[in-house]
């Protein structure tokens, strides 16, 4: 089987959204009463007490600078939550928050959106990597909530092994 590996936002890249976000603003850290918010920081859910914050996060925006492509329109963003302090990151390399309906949305390597499809939590998000990333033209996988189309993690062709 293919493995692919899942991309929590990287620790340089908090560094900076703790301070300021994608949109401009600054971080409000909160303690987070009930837990259960998926952190993009260690691809895992908050627990109770747990200092955390919503920010403004553009992760195509942030590809593109590191790659040279320019995603043009395509390129958002969306709230993410984080630790408001730094973590230690995934604990492991399974694939996270796949307990529910998600949307994996294929990028060309110039940033486009080449097309997606809606993964049923019983069906496995194997299969569906796997079939995107059988299309050539896919440099970039976005793994995205239904309900909200939220950013959870990215996935890219350099992750296969």
């Amino acid at each position: 089987m293919t493995n692919h590996t899942a991309r929590p936002v990287p620790p340089a890249v908090l560094k900076e959204l703790r301070i300021s976000d994608d949109a401009g603003r600054p971080a409000v850290p909160r303690t987070d009463d009930e837990g259960g918010a998926p952190l993009r920081c260690c691809l895992r859910r908050s627990e109770p007490g747990e200092r955390i914050a919503l920010v403004s996060y553009a992760p195509l925006r942030r590809w593109a600078a590191e790659t040279g492509a320019d995603p043009g329109a395509y390129d958002e963003q969306g709230p993410v939550f984080i630790h408001a302090e730094e973590c230690a990151g995934p604990e492991d390399d399974r694939l996270p928050f796949t307990n529910a309906h998600r949307v994996v949305r294929r990028y060309s390597a110039d940033g486009r959106i080449l097309g997606g499809r809606r993964v049923e939590a019983e069906e496995g998000f194997w299969p569906a990597l796997a079939e995107a990333f059988a299309d050539p033209a896919v440099a970039l996988v976005h793994v995205r909530a239904v309900e909200y189309g939220c950013f959870l993690y990215e996935v890219r062709r350099d992750d296969i092994a």
